[in-house]
């Protein structure tokens, strides 16, 4: 018998898994309809025996325990099709390392799922195609347009990032935890998963479909499925074929440390994203639900979903207990009913539950703030580019000095003119485009003047007042000043609107609707995320990890940097190309570098002087229960393989997408120019944090806050 690499972990299970009366018939269904796509006998890939061991059918009625047969019949082709699809790309080209026959068999899926039906679909040329084309025209004729335009994007990631996979096998790389996290969503096909709960279940109504609610309920229901996936599969993935994505495998990698340790620590993991979907169920949910004004139907059809995707986590888990396919040998019994078996007791380990996890989910909200921690340590960054600053700067600065003040940014008691100088914002621009212009200049420092006051105002005005409707209403006010297409705007009552309200006519004076809404849509996501911080703020309690370093993307305005710097690169760049993976790998790993840096520069700003729960080195700390010189080397460590992986998709992902997408010499020519943009933004936030009074311990002292800016009368002497 193979010994195993570790111990399964205990893991966190609260809802109890049950069983599909229709099972035996979804497994005889399906066991013909392979056959009758030809993905058994004489595909090369599966024998009947394979699919009798892998038993889709006992997952299927764990994972959707509710609906009908004919439905869960349908649902079990699905996934009899996908792991099919997994096994003959793994055979086919995984195996062979054949990048170019990958690409080119991927490229003719979606033509099997068109939007419309009555558009003619290519002849299927092997088991893979037959299987998408007969499943999609059962499947979508039930389900409104929104769901199938959603279900095929997430298809189509299942299906395209498999070359990401490739790409890593051929190179010998492993990914580092961030990049994982993000690829093996689309790699795992759990976002795929979460469609066929709401075509179980209820389709989710579409004017929440995009929520952050929404959104947080699919991907922590996604890292949840991939984790514990990652924990069962690791001996046949890892050690049997070869694999690099896996979970374990990359923070065995990413820490150095032993295979025990690092399913350890995925579980934890784990763990913290099914506390995230909890959290996000019972708070957020609701709350969207009355800021959309659903319909009571509407509202049914979403807790229904939820309930699909709790079903789907219990009923996986008892899957991967039972099926041939997966390392379950001495797996950890969940349950202190020593006499009781069958489906649902695995869940029932309530000691287990109140010891472990209600101790993990408990200290996110334990947090003492104001707690004394002397100067930010900062390592040793790694930054391979030069910092390059505009010829423009000095003027820059004064010209700021008097737009603030033209705004009425500087006599609302959040800042003057010593906390404007201190951030120094010119600095930063001049490093972030140092070939602008003194007009591009001066606007590029106002919108980082106008965002940082922005970030400076929602904490210390609503968050002292404990004032979260206030701050939704601020929130809903700043997005009506973007007019995208001639609409009013209100008129400014403050010092954000005003600034916000001049910046908006200036920058889109020469845009079209669509870019404009594009703009409008980067700085929505950025002042609605500053109210997600206000309510974390109010609740005292620290993020899940994977949660905070996305939003952390959101709080920085990452989305309107991005926006800034495609301005400049013009029509010769097919937006497709910025929607591609490689293209949006390398300016995520650029983002999370800068925020990063912030997060180093300002953690005793933060944690000691504003009483911040939002940082990267504390998350980290609570997570792990590690003191700040520890967090802050994984931290660090993070920051140094982020950069390191956007050297290397420069390097070597970007010529083969441009290749791919047979890009022009001007294209080609423009996203290099990207990409040296994106490097100057990475090396100007290095040399403005370094520069700036903003995060220095005397400045600090001399400089805290000890008022409410609606009460001038306790306004500090500082």
């Amino acid at each position: 018998m193979t010994q195993q690499p570790f111990e399964l972990p205990h893991f966190y299970m609260p809802y109890p898994a049950r069983l599909n009366p229709h099972v035996d018939e979804a497994r005889a269904h399906s066991t013909e309809w392979a056959r009758g796509m030809g993905m058994l006998e004489g595909s090369g890939i599966w024998e009947q025996s394979d699919l009798d061991a892998h038993d889709y059918g006992l997952l299927c009625a764990y994972t959707h325990p509710e609906c009908d047969g004919p439905d869960l019949c349908l649902i079990t082709d699905w996934y009899v099709w996908v792991f099919f699809f997994d096994d003959h790309f793994l055979e086919t080209f995984k195996r062979s390392q054949d990048r170019v026959g990958g690409k080119a068999y991927l490229d003719r899926l979606p033509s099997f799922m068109p939007l419309d039906l009555s558009t003619p679909v290519p002849e299927p040329q092997n088991p893979v195609e037959a299987g998408l084309a007969d499943l999609w025209a059962r499947t979508v004729p039930s389900m409104s347009v929104d769901w199938r335009r959603r279900f095929a994007v997430a298809t189509e990631h299942l299906l395209n990032e498999s070359l990401w996979e490739l790409s890593n096998i051929n190179e010998g790389r492993i990914a580092n935890p961030v990049e994982y996290i993000e690829m093996r969503r689309k790699v795992g096909g759990a976002p795929w998963s979460a469609g066929l709960v709401e075509y179980a279940t209820a389709e989710v109504p579409a004017t929440v479909a995009a929520s952050r609610p929404l959104r947080v309920l699919m991907e922590t229901f996604s890292d949840a499925v991939h984790l514990r996936n990652d924990l069962f599969s690791y001996q046949r993935e890892v050690e049997d074929e070869g694999e690099n994505s896996n979970g374990v495998l990359v923070l065995e990698t990413f820490f150095d440390c032993t295979t025990q340790e690092a399913a350890d620590t995925v579980n934890d993991i784990l763990t913290s994203r099914l506390h995230q979907f909890e959290h996000t169920a019972l708070t957020e949910v609701p709350a969207v639900a009355l800021e959309k004004g659903l319909t009571a139907d509407e509202v049914a059809a979403v807790a229904k979903y939820a309930q699909g995707l709790q079903d789907w986590q219990s009923g996986g888990h008892e899957w991967h207990l039972r099926s041939s396919r997966y390392m379950n040998a001495r797996a950890r019994s969940t349950s202190p009913w020593h006499g009781l078996t069958g489906p649902g007791t695995s869940a029932a380990d309530v000691g287990a539950l109140l010891a472990a996890a209600g101790a993990e989910r408990l200290r996110a909200y334990t947090h003492v703030p104001y707690q004394k921690v002397g100067p930010s340590l900062l390592p040793d960054f790694h930054m391979p580019f030069e910092v390059e600053l505009s010829p423009h700067l000095d003027g820059a600065r004064h010209r700021l000095i008097g737009w603030t003040h033209a705004m009425g940014m500087l006599q609302e008691g959040v800042w003057d003119e010593d906390r404007l100088a201190a951030a120094d914002l010119p600095l930063c621009s001049a490093g972030l485009d140092p070939d602008a212009t003194p007009e591009a200049l001066d606007l590029s420092a106002q919108w980082l003047a106008w965002g940082t006051y922005g970030d400076d105002y929602y904490p210390l005005v609503y968050g002292h007042r404990r004032d979260l409707a206030a701050a939704r209403l601020t929130t809903r006010r700043l997005s009506d000043c973007m007019p995208v297409d001639g609409e009013e705007a209100p008129a400014p009552l403050n010092g954000m609107e005003r600034g916000l309200t001049d910046l908006w006519a200036r920058t889109t004076a020469e845009m079209t609707p669509d870019q404009r809404r594009a703009l409008k849509d980067s700085v929505n996501v950025m002042t609605e995320s500053w109210v997600w911080e206000l309510s974390n703020q109010l609740q005292n309690r620290i993020p899940d990890p994977v949660d905070y370093l996305e939003m952390r993307r959101a709080t920085f305005g990452s989305d309107l940097t991005l926006s800034m710097c495609r301005m400049g690169h013009g029509p010769a760049v097919p937006p497709e190309i910025y929607r591609s993976g490689p293209v949006r790998a390398l300016e995520n790993a650029a983002i999370d570098y800068g925020w990063l840096i912030n997060d180093v520069f300002s953690y005793q700003k933060e944690i000691e002087y504003e009483g911040e729960i939002h940082n990267a080195i504390l998350v980290v700390q609570n997570f792990f229960g590690i003191d700040y010189p520890t967090a802050l080397c994984v931290v660090h460590d993070l920051m140094t393989q982020r950069m390191q992986q956007f050297e290397h998709v420069a390097a070597h992902e970007l010529p083969v997408v441009y290749d791919d997408f047979a890009l022009s010499e001007d294209a080609r020519e423009a996203m290099d120019g990207y990409v040296k943009d994106l490097q100057n933004w990475m090396a100007g936030i290095l040399n403005w944090h370094r520069s700036v009074d903003r995060y220095k311990p005397d400045h600090l002292a001399r400089r805290t806050h000890g008022f409410l800016p609606d009460r001038p009368a306790a306004m500090s002497p500082h």
